[in-house]
């Protein structure tokens, strides 16, 4: 992730624009590392240069759920719904289990209920 992290920063030395690949790429790595904070600052970043997707936000929610960030995980979800956008099995075991490491039964419950 680090490594990632230091290419992604490079990229605006030499006037290289972001876009959704790089964001997703950094995004990617900072969650396999257990990097939350990154990933969350990565996420943020992204929103508002360039178009998120379902893969980003599964990618920054499953950091968060990893990490015992339970309320940032369901709070991706919020958002993503709020979007429009459409959640896949990834994105809903990722809410789930943030779900229930906050000991949100109800709405584990609620959310499985989508995966229909």
């Amino acid at each position: 992730w680090e490594k990632a992290l230091q290419l992604f920063r490079a990229m605006a030395k030499i006037n290289v624009e972001p876009n959704t690949i790089t964001f997703s790429a950094a995004i990617g790595a900072c969650e396999k590392g257990g990097e939350w904070q990154n990933t969350l600052h990565l996420f943020s970043a992204m929103q508002s240069e360039v178009e998120s997707n379902t893969k980003t936000f599964s990618a920054a929610m499953n950091a968060c759920e990893k990490c015992d960030e339970w309320e940032n995980a369901l709070q991706l979800y919020s958002m993503m719904a709020q979007a429009q956008m459409e959640s896949n099995s990834i994105t809903l075991t990722a809410a789930i289990g943030a779900c229930e490491k906050g000991r949100e039964q109800g709405k584990a419950s609620q959310l499985f209920g989508e995966m229909g």
